[in-house]
């Protein structure tokens, strides 16, 4: 597998690159950064795989429909109008966006969505995400991503709620409330919590290193090797209904 990776000199980038060094079927063929633009990436390779800004999504979504080269887009932080071109494109080339590329985290927020599908408003819902002092935005994307999950499984309006200090009123049946933690090296800690009449059910997850979204990354471009134009997701790598 031929892999052209777009932001290889940031973290995630040197975690990919850490992890195709150890397979034997496997190669990065081109290193796309700032000092190495993809408009100068070979047109042959197998796959894109994206772990850099939003900014950069336009020469990115130039440069795979030029080359039909199915593209893996694992940067979050996209806006509305970002997710609409991303949309577009896919009637030119095979694209998979998520929110992550974590698998126990794809898997949890599948989890969420049914133990929701089952609950609707007989239990409250609270998303708790935690993750290091470096980290910019708040709540982080997977904690709205789970929050979109939960909110689609839903029969009823819901309404995201991020600070409670303000309003002082009980909660409200269609409320999901999202908190973020932020301190010291934590990598990601994400925690659903359905909160009934006597009784808690808690769905957790815990990255203990960015290896995972690494070898999720991996593992979905091997998924995108040779496929359609279209739109895909982490749903489709691992099956998930």
């Amino acid at each position: 597998m031929k892999i052209i990776l777009n932001g290889a000199n940031g973290r995630m980038g040197r975690a990919i690159t850490d992890l195709v060094a150890e397979l034997s079927d496997a190669e990065i063929v081109f290193k796309a950064d700032v000092d190495a633009p993809i408009e100068n990436a070979p047109h042959d390779a197998d796959v894109i795989v994206d772990f850099s800004l939003p900014s950069s999504l336009p020469s990115l979504l130039k440069f795979a429909k030029s080359a039909k080269t199915p593209l893996v887009l694992a940067t979050t932080g996209y806006s509305e109008e970002q997710l609409n071109q991303i949309q577009s494109a896919g009637n030119e080339v095979a694209i998979l966006q998520s929110a992550t590329m974590s698998i126990g985290i794809n898997i949890l927020m599948d989890l969420a969505a049914k133990v929701t599908q089952i609950l609707q408003n007989d239990f409250d819902v609270e998303i708790i995400e935690k993750h290091h002092n470096k980290k910019l935005d708040a709540p982080s994307g997977v904690a709205l991503a789970i929050a979109n999950r939960v909110a689609d499984a839903k029969n009823s309006e819901s309404e995201f709620v991020y600070c409670r200090e303000e309003v002082r009123k009980e909660r409200d049946l269609k409320e999901i409330g999202i908190h973020s933690v932020r301190g010291g090296s934590i990598i990601g800690d994400h925690s659903v919590m359905f909160a009934g009449m006597d009784e808690v059910l808690e769905i957790k997850h815990h990255a203990g290193s960015r290896k995972i979204f690494a070898a999720g990354a991996i593992r979905a471009a091997r998924f995108m090797v040779g496929k359609a134009k279209g739109l895909y997701s982490m749903k489709d790598v691992l099956v998930l209904d």
